[in-house]
């Protein structure tokens, strides 16, 4: 047996120390607060993995949108590129044409015979 001090009067109190143990009603209300407990946990568990789950789409999401707007402007660039090398392919032919021309009209370039120089 164990006693404490009453603050009150300063005489003793004598408390029990029967075996405490919990009485079925008290017992299934432990059980359905911890029934609970793990319930809140489970969801606020699937509330997170839904929040990392919505957070790695999101994440996807901006990638793939991110990738489709490199893939717009390299499409872009390729076909600018392509217009460029059409455009410095025709000057090429007609410089390659007005070089043919100057040098046909001139007698540097003519061919000569040197058999007939010789004789």
């Amino acid at each position: 047996m164990e006693t404490e001090l009453d603050e009150d009067d300063g005489t003793f109190t004598n408390i029990s120390l029967v075996d405490d143990t919990v009485d079925s009603e008290s017992a299934v209300l432990y059980t359905k607060q911890e029934n609970e407990l793990s319930i809140m946990n489970c969801d606020i568990d699937g509330d997170m993995e839904n929040q990392v789950e919505m957070e790695e789409k999101t994440r996807l999401i901006n990638q793939v949108l991110e990738l489709q707007h490199t893939l717009e402007d390299l499409s872009a660039r390729v076909d600018a590129v392509k217009e460029e090398n059409l455009k410095l392919k025709s000057e090429n032919q007609v410089l390659g044409q007005y070089i043919e021309n100057l040098m046909s009209a001139s007698s540097v370039f003519q061919t000569t015979d040197t058999k007939s120089k010789r004789k």
